[in-house]
């Protein structure tokens, strides 16, 4: 165990360098820290996003939406560089309060509808377009049933395990301990229900899929923290099964690249206006 005898003074206070990964954009207070105006492009549906497994859930609908032929569903999607602090223009902040990516800016009304949180932009748009979430009332209740799940359970994941496990100044044993306990179990909550049916929610593919597989689907296909050993992902087949089969999914294969600013240049479109983007714009292709 460490030797870290730390003890919490009475009144806590901010130290603005902790050496952590997001130290320089980390701070306790909420608002703007600077002016600066959202762009708005030609679609009515305006994203203001980073491709994380927060970010993919929603790019990865509006692929999914006009895959079935939605045109409505187009949408623009600006890159937010989060290490250096665009969440916290007057712009953003204004469409999410809480300066957490992704944001969605609906500009088919007057005035223009803000929707953050990325679990409640998954309902919002499934709602919107009649798609990808089930009508009838048990189907509905049991995708949502797992769409909270997820988002309660992700913070622990990432916030949680991954943070201690892969960004934080010094490896701390109780710490990855404790996350990777409530890690497994998530994955055996998951890899049971999965051995019930195709999806999550039973055999239709829903936003609930949409809103998992970025966190846990990634985490067992080794695409997030390098954890897969780790976590014996292995040991959950339901779980590789799903995230394999969703993965392949085309309209996955491009929302997961969507507003991605890191890995591969060629799975990095950082921003998305037209479906020829996918072709033209990712990094590869910019930068040759």
């Amino acid at each position: 165990m460490s030797d870290n005898h730390y003890q919490p003074p009475k009144v806590w206070e901010w130290k603005q360098d902790n050496g952590g990964t997001f130290a320089n954009i980390n701070r306790p207070v909420s608002g703007p820290t600077h002016e600066k105006a959202l762009p708005v492009g030609q679609h009515p549906l305006q994203l203001y996003s980073l491709g994380t497994p927060n970010g993919q859930k929603v790019t990865i609908l509006l692929e999914e939406l006009l895959a079935l032929g939605v045109s409505a569903a187009e949408y623009d999607a600006w890159l937010i560089r989060i290490n250096e602090g665009e969440q916290f223009s007057s712009g953003f902040v204004a469409v999410n309060p809480n300066s957490k990516i992704p944001a969605l800016s609906d500009h088919s009304t007057t005035p223009p509808i803000r929707v953050f949180e990325s679990g409640n932009i998954l309902l919002y748009l499934a709602e919107k377009f009649g798609h990808f979430l089930p009508q009838d009332l048990a189907g509905r209740t049991e995708t949502l049933n797992w769409l909270f799940w997820l988002q309660g359970s992700a913070p622990f994941l990432g916030g949680g395990f991954g943070h201690f496990y892969n960004y934080a100044p010094v490896k701390i044993e109780y710490a990855i301990d404790r996350f990777a306990m409530e890690a497994k179990r998530q994955l055996d909550v998951l890899d049971k229900q999965l051995a019930r049916g195709r999806y999550v929610a039973g055999n239709e593919y829903t936003i609930a899929d949409m809103a998992i597989w970025p966190w846990y689907g990634n985490l067992v296909l080794g695409n997030v923290y390098n954890a897969a050993e780790f976590l014996d992902a292995g040991s959950y087949p339901n779980v590789l099964r799903w995230a394999n089969d969703v993965g392949n999914r085309p309209a996955v294969k491009r929302g997961r690249i969507v507003n991605r600013s890191f890995g591969p240049l060629d799975q990095q479109l950082h921003e998305r206006h037209a479906a020829s983007d996918f072709i033209n714009n990712t990094e590869d292709k910019r930068q040759a």
